[in-house]
């Protein structure tokens, strides 16, 4: 398993892994998998991500195909020319658009101005 992220789609948040958010995936037939704590690994709801992507696609529920798909001519993952499921707070379905990937891949933000102790 790898970590993945993204920005919801209708609010624009930045899914933090282990932040207590509800997020809603959906896929094209209406279907909504509810996440209240996301953990990094792209599961929402108990359904992954990719997974469903490739069920959205007519690859049945291989995952790693739909890992595949996604980046396919597409280094962060938005494939245009495939269905994507969506993801949002209110459940609503974009049309197959492709959500932003997190650069950070949902890791909290570090303060760069907190004070680190030397440990000895």
């Amino acid at each position: 398993m790898g970590q993945f992220s993204w920005f919801t789609q209708d609010t624009n948040h930045r899914i933090v892994n282990g932040e207590n958010y509800k997020v809603v995936m959906t896929d094209d037939k209406g279907h909504k998998y509810v996440e209240q704590c996301y953990e990094g690994y792209g599961e929402f709801g108990g359904k992954d991500y990719y997974e469903l992507l490739a069920e959205m696609n007519g690859l049945g529920s291989d995952r790693a195909k739909g890992i595949e798909l996604a980046f396919e001519n597409s280094p962060n993952g938005r494939n245009p020319n495939i269905k994507h499921p969506s993801i949002t707070e209110n459940g609503e379905y974009f049309g197959g658009k492709a959500p932003e990937s997190d650069p950070d891949q949902g890791f909290p933000d570090i303060d760069e101005d907190e004070e680190w102790e030397d440990e000895e």
